[in-house]
């Protein structure tokens, strides 16, 4: 049987859940690319991030089933919302945290529209429902009749099904708290403590070590006149504070950090990852602080201890790279939102806002300040405030605010009022901000088993990774001494661990010598075949940020050329059934990679960029279903594809 058929046969047959069988180095259960026998001995990491100390992986007598010494993929969402988040309430969700974990595992559960869902994928690896801190709970208990609540006269109207009334609600909430004008009752302590304690029972009801594992966790909501600055908090275990620090506390992200410093003090081990950094208008990623005093050496360390993740890519747009500021990057424009966070106000400043530019200004700032703040790997998360965590399938696809976007109409995929064609007005207008939403991301995370204990490791250590929605499983190394026959070994795993660093580290120079980078991904097997795997540099060159896309494997036995870009496969997708071009794209793309114009002198950052053939948006699925055209203002086809987590190179020690 020919390689790639057979490569195809074994990833088609796989569970999805953990197993531990193993043929020639391709996993057939558990996830693992170049998978070793489970028992073995881990083999050498790379030093993991600070403070690492307190999310160690499992010891050998904690060992669950499905084990791999080489570690197995595991994917998850560490983005959603339930009914606990005030606006997701204004929208109609009444799902709770159980609802969103038995959403995860690959049971139906109700929508806010009165239809069912479901993933088609097959069940997550693991879950973090992260409401909203603030006021957490209160409109669901202002809604109750017998509360209190529910005779204030804020409180009339937040709980319509009208769509208009939706819209006023979830204005004038959000509103009222920016202005600090909600009323004194919404601010009990109580309110919080009871829906706090919802969201760790569910997680506690619902974690099962070895089968699928829950964090606890929730979303720090802040912003700066609307300038989105956005955290989830992921906590390592069960010992969690009393109440989640909010912006009603301080809205100020440096105020968390110290209190996440002050609760790992009595060990409360937490992490902080920033999501939509392009709705920031060039804030998150600023160069000054919230304050306007520029970063020193304390802040980048408080940053770089806390913050090591980055959500790369969600419903709300992906936040890797923007045209304007990557012009010879052909891919930069995918799902580009352009648009502050619930509100058609433009974005204005895009430096500051994507992630790869602040990358680049990261080790400019390790240049100056010898700590890098923007140290980050990269997750995705869907964002979902439908308690349904992975719901980002593009066939599949229902949005993520309720009762809101429920429909195609309401997204702009389809004509208004049952119409047959487009308009040109009515086309550029439908849908409003819904239509520039994605079907994205998932979290990809490299561990020994699924156990919160391995799992959190592996974000603190950035050995992670992100997609676009398709379980695209991706493998990045770098090192000096990587075997030559690395790619035909059946130990090509275990030998990159051992000679060399994986995703997420540092590389340390050594006299000058040029390293190797293992590049190797994976398809889905639900999803399209892989095109191309490129690698993303960064550098500074006299002071400057500068960087370059590198193809480096390529579908089709198609080779790389001058240009450093494959040839075109030819892949096309058929738009009146979406049906894919079957003939075109690789099962694996896989190489060992050598930079043709590394500098031993020059601090840089690498990471992988996996594409898939083209296949249809979610607006194109939704049009196809109608029976009508796609939405001519709409992008009809997208490239699915996955980001690994950066290896950065240290010239000096």
């Amino acid at each position: 049987m020919p390689k790639r058929r057979f490569l195809e046969t074994i990833r088609q047959t796989m569970p999805a859940v953990v197993g531990v069988a193993v043929v020639g180095g391709v996993v057939v259960g558990g996830g693992a690319i170049g998978a070793q026998v489970a028992q073995q001995k881990p083999a050498r990491a790379a030093p993991a991030a600070s403070p690492a100390s307190a999310a160690k992986a499992p010891a050998a007598t904690q060992r669950l089933p499905g084990y791999n010494a080489d570690r197995n993929a595991y994917f998850g969402d560490l983005h959603v919302h339930t009914y606990l988040s005030n606006d997701a309430y204004i929208f109609n969700v009444r799902r709770t945290p159980d609802d969103a974990y038995r959403f995860a595992k690959g049971e139906a559960i109700g929508h806010a529209a009165g239809f069912d869902v479901r993933l088609q994928g097959g069940p997550l690896d693991f879950v973090a429902v992260t409401d909203h801190a603030e006021y957490m709970g209160v409109i669901r208990e202002a809604a109750d009749p017998v509360n209190p609540l529910s005779k204030l006269p804020f409180s009339k109207g937040l709980m319509s099904p009208d769509l208009n009334e939706i819209q006023r609600a979830f204005r004038a909430y959000g509103q009222a708290r920016r202005d600090g004008t909600l009323p004194a009752e919404f601010n009990d302590p109580a309110i919080v403590s009871r829906a706090w304690r919802e969201v760790q029972d569910a997680a506690a009801r619902n974690y099962a070590p070895g089968r699928f594992t829950t964090f606890v966790g929730y979303e720090f909501t802040s912003g700066l006149e609307g300038r989105n600055l956005h955290r989830n908090v992921i906590f390592q275990t069960a010992n969690v504070p009393s109440l989640p620090y909010s912006t009603s506390d301080s809205n100020d992200p440096e105020d968390l950090w110290r209190k996440m410093d002050a609760w790992r003090a009595k060990g409360v081990e937490a992490l902080a990852i920033p999501h939509n950094s392009n709705g920031s208008d060039g804030l998150m990623f600023d160069g000054s602080r919230m304050s306007g005093r520029p970063l020193d050496r304390a802040y980048a360390e408080m940053r770089a201890r806390n913050e090591p993740l980055v959500e790369i890519s969600q419903t709300k747009g992906t936040s890797e790279a923007h045209p304007s500021l990557s012009p010879n990057d052909e891919w930069a424009n995918f799902e580009i939102m352009e648009s502050y966070i619930g509100a058609e106000k433009p974005i204005t400043k895009f430096d500051g806002g994507y992630v790869r530019r602040a990358l680049e200004d990261g080790i400019l700032h390790r240049q100056k300040l010898g700590v890098n703040p923007f140290k980050l790997g990269f997750v995705g998360g869907s964002d979902t405030h439908n308690a349904a965590p992975g719901s980002v399938e593009e066939p599949n696809y229902f949005s993520k605010a309720g009762l809101s976007d429920a429909t195609p109409e309401r997204r702009g995929s389809i004509p208004a009022k049952g119409a047959r064609t487009w308009g040109d007005d009515e086309s550029a207008a439908a849908g409003g901000r819904y239509k520039t939403w994605g079907a994205s991301g998932l979290a990809g995370i490299w561990a020994e088993e699924n156990s919160r204990g391995a799992l959190y490791a592996a974000l603190r250590r950035r050995e992670t990774f992100a997609t676009s929605g398709p379980r695209i499983k991706v493998r990045f190394f770098a090192g000096y001494d990587l075997p030559a026959d690395l790619l035909t070994r059946t130990d090509t795993v275990r030998q990159a661990y051992a000679h060399g660093v994986p995703m997420g580290g540092d590389l340390l120079a050594s006299k000058g010598r040029a390293p190797s980078f293992l590049v190797w991904a994976v398809r889905d097997p639900r999803g399209g075949y892989l095109q191309r795997a490129q690698v993303v540099k960064g550098w500074i060159e006299n002071g400057q940020a500068k960087e370059k896309v590198f193809d480096v494997a390529c579908s089709d036995g198609l080779k790389v050329g001058a240009n450093s870009r494959c040839g075109d496969n030819g892949a096309t997708v058929n738009l009146k059934t979406c049906e894919p071009d079957r003939f075109k794209g690789d099962v694996e793309l896989r190489t060992v990679w050598k930079d043709p114009e590394f500098n031993p002198r020059q601090r840089a950052f690498y990471y992988v960029r996996v594409l898939e053939n083209p296949s249809c948006r979610w607006s194109t699925w939704d049009a196809l279903r109608n029976g009508t055209p796609p939405n001519p203002n709409l992008q009809p086809t997208i490239m699915e594809r996955a980001w690994s987590s950066p290896i950065w190179f240290e010239p000096t020690a």
